[in-house]
This record gives structure tokens, C-alpha cells and sequence, in this order.
């Protein structure tokens, strides 16, 4: 058996998140179908981040197992040809068998976009959140350094049955060009939800809805309804995987 990996470039807007659901569209379903079409074989495909509904990738990793003989230079080719136009599969390797794209895994990076200006943007909807009136930038990136480290997350997670609730928050950037604002995310790994949590306190803060300190005593109660909104799916992005 060969071990593939792959990474894999997706609009998210129309699919029930990355994670096969019974009788829903997902992104691992048709990944599995194309590689089916191609192999004849019932592949098992796993994803280094389990992408919600409508959130996007660039930079997904996936990795399976397969006894095919298309050559590794073709798989991408093949798959393309057979995947839904909003789906690629691009820069396929041959890997150890020990290899395994979720938990081999080291830190995942997140991008969430912002379109900040009063008129919404045709282009940008169904990748960035519009938000119409002026953000404070400073507040947002003073609030973002009391996230950076290792905290007890569940104030800023929807209930995914993990027990453990510790992440690694490795770094957050937030930039602007023109109307764009992105917010860049890196953990070592991410709660349901986490990173939507995350960026919808930051806009929060930059609203003046609350104070940059304010999310201190957010990690501290343990307590999602302390915590700011959900900042919808489709502005964010996974971008990137690091092993």
C-alpha cells in the first residue's frame, strides 16, 4: 500500500464543513468518490483540519492510503479531472507509512478576512465578513497578545466533547490593505470553533463593545457566553499546515 499526501484548495461555501456526514455534501465525501472513480477502491481519506461548514482551504492536508498505480506525478491530474470545480487537488507526494495528516500534524494556520467598509463588496461575499463601521485596529492586536500562549480555551470554543480544552495559541497578526483586514491565526491545534469565536471578540473589541482587558477575564471564567460572537464561516480560510 502507497501512502499519499496532498494538499487540497476548496470554496467551502457548499459543503456541510470537510468531515464526511451521512446523506450531506462534504469535501472528504468527494474527495473519497473521485479517489474511488480512480482506484476502484473504498479509500479512507484524513484531513489535518476538520473545516467546518462554509469555511474554505488553501492549504488543507489530506492523506490516504491506496494500492493504485496511478504514478504520484498524476494522482493531482487525475483527481481534478473528476472533483467538483471547487475543489483541487495540488502538490501530491508518496510519504512514510507513519505518516498521518491529522495527527502528525504540528500547528495549523488559520486566516480570517474582514471587509471593513460601509458598502458590502460582490467579489469579497462569500469570502470575508462585512463589517460596515470603522474598527480599532490597536485595541484588536492589544487584546490579541492576551491570547498568545498557552490558556484553557473553552470560552472560546463551541462544545466539541474534548475534554481537554488547553491549546497552544502560537501567534495572531491582524493587518489592513485598503478595505481588507485580515487576522492571522497559528495553534498547535483548534477547538470547534475557536478561531470564529476568537475573531468575533477581537471585532467585539474593535467595535468598543469591550475592553482589550476584557479578555482576560474570558479565558479565566471558562465560559462561552462570556466570550464575544461567532464571526461567520465563510471568512475563514485554512491556510496551512505545519508537520
Amino acid at each position: 500500500m502507497r501512502n499519499i499526501k496532498a494538499i487540497v484548495e476548496y470554496d467551502g461555501t457548499d459543503y456541510y464543513g470537510f468531515q464526511r456526514i451521512p446523506g450531506r455534501r462534504t469535501v472528504q465525501g468527494e474527495l473519497e468518490k473521485a479517489i474511488a472513480t480512480l482506484t476502484k477502491e473504498d479509500v479512507r481519506v484524513c484531513g489535518a483540519g476538520r473545516t467546518d461548514a462554509g469555511v474554505h482551504a488553501i492549504g488543507q492536508v489530506i492523506s490516504f492510503e491506496t494500492s493504485g498505480t496511478i504514478p504520484t506525478d498524476r494522482i493531482a491530474i487525475a483527481l481534478n479531472s473528476v472533483l467538483p470545480k471547487d475543489i483541487v487537488v495540488r502538490d501530491v507526494a508518496e510519504v512514510d507509512k507513519g505518516f498521518h495528516a491529522r495527527y502528525s500534524a504540528k500547528a495549523r494556520s488559520y486566516r480570517y478576512i474582514l471587509w471593513n467598509a460601509v458598502a458590502p463588496s460582490a467579489m469579497m461575499a462569500r469570502f470575508s465578513w462585512h463589517v460596515p463601521n470603522k474598527i480599532n485596529l490597536a485595541a484588536m492586536r492589544k487584546a490579541a497578545k492576551y491570547l498568545i500562549g498557552r490558556h484553557d480555551f473553552t470560552s472560546f470554543s463551541s462544545g466539541d466533547g474534548s475534554e481537554v480544552k488547553i491549546r497552544d495559541l502560537l501567534e495572531i497578526s491582524i493587518h489592513k490593505i485598503g478595505e481588507i483586514v485580515t487576522i492571522d491565526l497559528t495553534a498547535n491545534a483548534f477547538l470547534r470553533c475557536m478561531a470564529r469565536v476568537i475573531v468575533g471578540t477581537l471585532v467585539d473589541v474593535g467595535l468598543g463593545r469591550m475592553e482589550p482587558a476584557d479578555v482576560v477575564r474570558i479565558l479565566e471564567t471558562r465560559d462561552r457566553r462570556a466570550a464575544g460572537r461567532t464571526a461567520p464561516a465563510h471568512g475563514l480560510v485554512l491556510m496551512g499546515v505545519i508537520y
